[in-house]
């Protein structure tokens, strides 16, 4: 009986309605682009649950100095929605994967006018409660250079020199040793010689011979 029991209690677990967890928005924080060029804004979720059939993404757009942001694409059942009368008409473009938690979309052909934040949403129900994520689109004439750039190339030089010191220093070590050995070989040399030409120069004393008494 009691594993009757066990065994109904495992099945009205497995088929009870679960509670819904957190889902975590993703984008970045900055984009620079070009103005006339085209540029993607990368939207990904996490959430426990396999990606559901129902899952949904939504972007927002609000212009710099303005409190009202406006839907500018949308996807869900399948079907991607996108701006057809606003200032994206015909500019924006759903390119995200939903089956594998993407839902990015490229906007083309941009504009001074594009400057502002764009606003994701995601729901991979029952993941429904969760927090949208926003990355700020400057559009430029021409790029700056980021100071990223500046400083991995501050740190490249350093490392550089750092390795030219080392170089040097093994280097002169190296030339000093040489010139030690060769002074040494060449003492010894001259002082081998100079005992060897002693040697040469001595002469044994001349034996002097008594007659016997």
């Amino acid at each position: 009986m009691l594993r009757v029991l066990a065994l109904a209690s495992v099945v009205l677990l497995g088929i009870a309605p679960q509670a819904s967890q957190a889902i975590t928005v993703y984008t970045s924080w900055e984009r620079h682009a070009l103005v006339g060029s085209d540029v993607r804004l990368s939207c990904s979720f996490f959430s426990w649950r396999f990606v559901s059939e129902d899952v949904s993404f939504t972007w927002r757009y609000r212009p710099d100095g303005s409190r009202d942001s406006v839907s500018i694409a949308h996807y869900a059942g399948g079907e991607a929605y996108t701006d057809n009368k606003g200032a994206f008409k015909d500019r924006v473009e759903f390119v995200g994967n939903p089956k594998r938690r993407d839902g990015s979309i490229l906007i083309k052909n941009l504009d001074f006018s594009d400057n502002g934040t764009f606003t994701c949403d995601a729901k991979n129900p029952p993941d429904i409660v969760g927090r949208p994520s926003s990355v700020r689109l400057l559009v430029f004439e021409t790029l700056p250079i980021q100071a990223g750039v500046i400083t991995g190339a501050i740190i490249g030089v350093v490392l550089g020199l750092l390795v030219l010191i080392v170089v040097i220093y093994y280097l002169m070590r190296f030339l000093v040793a040489r010139r030690v050995f060769s002074l040494s070989v060449s003492k010894h040399g001259k002082k081998k010689k100079e005992g060897s030409q002693q040697r040469q120069l001595w002469t044994p004393p001349p034996l002097t011979c008594y007659p016997l008494p």
